[in-house]
């Protein structure tokens, strides 16, 4: 299955990939208004699972929450948070079996306090999921200044104390990275 959507671009299994399944603990850092993966991620987990739902923007979550009433998706919970501040995300630490970074770190100039911050919410053995805008010209997406370097956010996941274990194309403008703790 191929993402679809507002994320149409990213075409690769990435559920697959990361091994959701049904009572897992996931969240999708950095959702955004259409929480676009924290949908399908609940229907994995189930009713046993539990999706967080993160993001900076208290409108964004609004929506999200009004998006859960209407499709009955009482297993997603949303998290207002900070990802660029260390312990602000309110998920207990070693919580997670799989944390979403997707389309997200190009927005900050904090990649790495981001990917701290998500290895503290992972539980020992639990994954990341990073996947973002390749550092080369594209027809649209952000400025290429902005886009993070693959490389760096291999080193700062290292420096983390997460471990590389897949990388991949995640559509013909994205690289996918996984790791795991």
């Amino acid at each position: 299955m191929s993402t679809l959507g507002g994320n149409e671009l990213i075409n690769v299994d990435i559920f697959d990939k990361v091994g959701i399944e049904a009572g897992m603990h996931v969240a999708d850092l950095g959702c955004g208004n259409l929480a676009y993966f924290s949908f399908p991620i609940a229907k994995l987990v189930g009713d046993d699972g539990v999706v967080y739902a993160v993001d900076i923007l208290k409108s964004v979550l609004e929506a999200v929450d009004n998006k859960i009433k209407q499709v009955g998706a009482e297993n997603i919970k949303t998290i207002w948070s900070n990802l660029e501040i260390i312990g602000a995300t309110k998920i207990p630490d070693e919580n997670l079996d799989v944390a979403f970074l997707v389309n997200v770190l190009f927005q900050s100039e904090k990649d790495d306090i981001i990917i701290k911050e998500a290895y503290r919410l992972l539980k020992p053995q639990g994954k990341l999921l990073i996947i973002d805008w390749l550092s080369t010209s594209t027809p649209f997406g952000p400025p290429i200044k902005d886009r993070p370097k693959k490389e760096v956010l291999k080193k700062y996941a290292q420096d983390s104390g997460l471990q590389l274990i897949e990388e991949f194309e995640a559509g013909p403008y994205h690289f996918g990275l996984i790791f795991i703790k």
